[in-house]
């Protein structure tokens, strides 16, 4: 006996909202599985994404971690690995991470993943496997809505004079660079930071503990590949020391010294960041933010170039995983070691 497949979903059998995020369910009644709605929600996608900037997909049956690994990479381009991580993530499944592993009780501002350096995903997933019993939510804002609300002197300053990310990786105090690179080869470190334009120096701690410092020059605004719009694109509010309070600064500069912290921000050219101008810039982010609760199930898909993400505190377990593809520097995409032109 042939037991008759079930017809796919179809247009009218889905929910869109529009605005950011976009947001697609089944309509009332309609049980349909991620797997199931791939194929309409790839061209939805297509035709919303990089207008949107973000989609949500809520209320679709999502059966396990793997199962949104599978969503994720069906959309043609291979899921990328967590390199040069500036926060911890544990690898939880193929291309899948944890979300950044920072106190509960903390927030993480807004930021666009991996704008601290010149390559990064287009694409990035997340997915809520388990929602928070208070808090969690995971805020957004449209880079494109930051970059036209800044002061466009700001804006032209910024961009004109780019940005210097500097790293002390160990002591304690921030990611060990073995975690960052994924080696604890020196050589193999040297060899990326050579590939990406990263200037790195050794130094030894003085208890037998090889410390590393890197440092790269990077852009403050960046055109979108495709859609050809400007965008706010840096981590200058969160890398900056000032992101920290004042307590956590003045102990950190008495442990290691200001040149030892274990990261900081300056203009390309070395000169400080004016603090009016990080308010600013803080200032600008609270009010582009975007907040819509996680519920169990859900995914979220965002343009990383058009759409900066962030963490509110929570309260009790959570568990939200992100997956990346489409790695992009300087006019190409970038995977599996070959560079193709984004177009």
């Amino acid at each position: 006996m042939t037991i008759p497949s079930m017809p796919r979903p179809a247009l009218a059998d889905l929910s869109i909202e529009p605005g950011l995020p976009t947001i697609v369910s089944p309509r009332a009644g309609a049980e349909i599985s991620l797997d199931e709605a791939a194929l309409l929600l790839h061209a939805i996608v297509d035709d919303t994404l990089e207008r949107a900037g973000g989609m949500l997909f809520t209320d679709f049956r999502v059966e396990s971690i793997d199962a949104f690994q599978s969503f994720a990479a069906s959309f043609a381009h291979p899921l990328i690995g967590y390199e040069f991580a500036s926060t911890p993530r544990s690898q939880v499944e193929g291309a899948v991470y944890t979300s950044t592993e920072y106190p509960p009780h903390r927030s993480i501002p807004l930021h666009n993943e991996q704008s601290y350096t010149r390559e990064w995903p287009l694409r990035i997933w997340f997915h809520c496997a388990l929602a928070a019993r208070s808090g969690g939510a995971t805020p957004i804002a449209d880079s494109r809505a930051t970059y036209r609300a800044l002061d466009p002197a700001l804006v032209a300053r910024f961009a004109s004079r780019e940005l210097l990310y500097v790293r002390n990786f160990g002591q304690g105090l921030d990611l060990p660079w073995e975690q960052a690179f994924g080696s604890d080869n020196p050589a193999v470190v040297e060899r990326i930071c050579r590939a990406r334009g990263i200037e790195c120096q050794w130094r030894d701690s003085g208890d037998g503990e090889l410390l590393l410092r890197t440092r790269e020059r990077c852009q403050a605004v960046a055109r979108h590949p495709r859609t050809g719009e400007r965008v706010w694109f840096n981590q200058a509010n969160l890398f900056h020391l000032s992101s920290l309070d004042e307590d956590m600064q003045d102990a950190l500069i008495d442990s290691v010294g200001l040149e030892n912290v274990p990261r900081n921000v300056c203009y390309g050219d070395g000169a400080p960041l004016e603090a009016d101008a990080l308010a600013e810039i803080r200032g600008v982010l609270d009010q582009q933010r975007i907040v819509f609760p996680w519920l169990t199930g859900d995914v979220l898909m965002l343009d990383n170039m058009l759409t900066a993400h962030a963490r509110d505190p929570f309260e009790g377990p959570r568990k939200v995983v992100v997956a990346m593809a489409q790695s992009y520097r300087e006019g190409h995409v970038v995977e599996g070691g070959t560079r193709t032109s984004a177009q």
